[in-house]
């Protein structure tokens, strides 16, 4: 048995962090965009001796698969899957830990193919919802599933898992097709340092809790890639080398910012066309995760 599925990836540009003693009600409240580039999984399942076994670009990478043994142990608590052999093919197309909600992706990936793939009984959002609580247990992230599964520019108005959260989307004036996300990555960061901080949390709640109102105000591009700039100031995320970066992008597109939570600028354009070298270009994705 064999199942494929495309999980786009998500890159955030404000927050704002919500606990809950329910993992499915826990989550955050913000805005980003959803790539066209992502993550590729393919899953085999065959009969046999129980064993469970991932690759990330063809190789074993136990750090990076974390969050794929957490879904399908997840999932494995609320169903029997004894002999069967489970095979996982992660294909990256957007850098790993570095703001582009790969850990989502995987976990999503692996919660929907799974229950596609063995015909378990749980819907769309009830399947996700088990990467939504990987997510969260391994602190990996708090809002990129709920963006993932919808696609576009995403408003994540309220917080939880899919089937509790809410999101809305940005209706641009303009084909999102021809709007182009330019992004360029200076290395890892890694979530749970950030979001598990209570200096870096204060400030990100202070910051974050106005923002969305203000998008929702006025829903465009401009003032999403506006009030993602803003986040990342006030909140002193945003180091100086990214700042120097984000500078040139501001005077090549419709403006720029700093993923969140990743060592990475992202910016809106038009075009393509930019002097920055050995950047990722990509375009919106307005589906959401989809079975090939």
């Amino acid at each position: 048995m064999k199942c494929s599925i495309f999980v786009p990836g998500h890159i955030t540009g404000f927050f704002q962090i919500f606990d809950h003693h329910n993992p499915l009600y826990k989550g955050s409240r913000g805005a980003g965009v959803v790539l066209d580039k992502g993550i590729l999984t393919e899953l085999k399942i065959e009969d046999g001796a129980e064993d469970v076994q991932v690759k990330i670009n063809g190789k074993y990478d136990p750090k990076n698969a974390s969050i794929t043994y957490k879904t399908i142990d997840l999932i494995k608590n609320s169903f029997k899957l004894e002999d069967k052999k489970i095979n996982i093919k992660h294909e990256f197309k957007v850098p790993i830990s570095t703001g582009f909600g790969t850990s989502a992706a995987c976990a999503l990936g692996t919660s929907l193919a799974l229950t596609k793939t063995l015909n378990l009984p749980l819907t769309f959002n009830k399947a996700a919802s088990f990467a939504h609580l990987a997510e969260i247990e391994m602190k990996s992230g708090l809002g990129d599933v709920m963006a993932e599964i919808t696609g576009g520019i995403v408003l994540r108005i309220k917080e939880g898992s899919p089937g509790i959260g809410m999101v809305d989307r940005i209706i641009e004036k303009n084909n999102n097709n021809e709007i182009f996300i330019i992004s360029k990555t200076l290395g890892e960061i890694e979530t749970s340092k950030i979001i598990e901080d209570p200096y870096y949390k204060k400030r990100i709640n202070q910051t974050g809790r106005k923002l969305l109102d203000e998008l929702i105000k006025k829903p465009d591009l401009k003032t999403f890639i506006k009030l993602s700039r803003k986040f990342a100031e006030e909140t002193s995320l945003m180091n100086s080398e990214l700042h120097e970066l984000v500078e040139v992008f501001e005077e090549e597109t419709m403006g720029a910012s700093m993923a969140m939570l990743g060592n990475t600028v992202f910016a809106l354009s038009k075009t393509p066309d930019t002097s920055v070298e050995d950047v990722l270009i990509s375009k919106i994705d307005n589906s959401g995760c989809k079975f090939i």
